[in-house]
């Protein structure tokens, strides 16, 4: 799996470097100034660190259940927290495990989370190159005239996938035998920091505005939830840190 993962995060690297050789060199040939070229680079290299970093959150979320490599593998052709984790944790219940807060050491189970990620995140290559054209057509000709219908939706849509994660922290069933599985006094205090976290940054954003940090609430949200939950762990008692109402 060594040798898959670091084949997978070569073969990436070598296709970014290839296209970026040839913008280049295309740049040249149209006449676009050097600094000009410089300076889209070094802008794409910015805008890649806050995806970066919430791609990072998602590898070391999964990696407890999961291991390193193989979040590390997935995660380094294409995927994003709300569908790794979603995938994988269906995954994971319909094999009969307690979700993602185990380690998951049944081949089988573990073949089948691999393959669920996976093939979920396959269609999207497949599908959009033979039918994005059509699918366009098909939705401009369906929200034409119905803007404000479609913003709702879309943001419906969104809030009902983040309210799956809330309620899970907040009313998720657990194993009785497996602590930490389930909703309890850690997981309310990690979901309480990263909503407060997300909040004081937006607000910063918002009100000072530094619209460059942006890109990076979501991010820095996650990595502060996530040391939270460790720094919680480790200074409260553990009959109140790992208590469950739903364990």
């Amino acid at each position: 799996m060594y040798i898959l993962g670091a084949a997978m995060a070569a073969f990436v690297v070598a296709q970014s470097l290839f296209f970026l050789l040839k913008a280049w060199k295309r740049g040249k040939e149209i006449g676009m100034p050097v600094s000009t070229l410089r300076g889209t680079v070094t802008s794409s290299v910015l805008f890649t660190i806050a995806p970066s970093m919430a791609i990072a959150a998602t590898v070391l979320a999964l990696s407890n259940s999961l291991g390193l490599l193989l979040p590390w593998i997935r995660m380094s052709v294409i995927g994003n927290i709300t569908y790794e984790v979603t995938a994988a944790s269906a995954a994971a219940n319909s094999m009969g495990l307690p979700g993602l807060s185990a380690p998951v050491t049944d081949p089988a189970a573990f073949s089948a989370i691999a393959w669920v990620m996976t093939i979920g995140s396959i269609f999207p290559l497949i599908l959009l190159p033979l039918f994005l054209k059509k699918i366009q057509a098909k939705i401009g000709k369906a929200t034409s005239g119905k803007e404000k219908w479609t913003d709702l939706i879309s943001a419906a849509a969104f809030v009902g996938l983040i309210a799956a994660f809330v309620a899970r922290a907040i009313a998720g069933k657990g194993e009785a035998d497996t602590a930490g599985d389930g909703a309890g006094v850690l997981s309310v205090l990690t979901l309480v920091t990263a909503i407060a976290v997300m909040l004081l940054l937006e607000l910063l954003v918002n009100k000072k505005g530094w619209k460059w940090a942006e890109p990076f609430t979501m991010p820095v949200s996650m990595f502060a939830a996530m040391g939270a939950a460790v720094l919680f762990a480790q200074i409260l008692p553990e009959q109140i840190a790992f208590l469950e109402w739903r364990g």
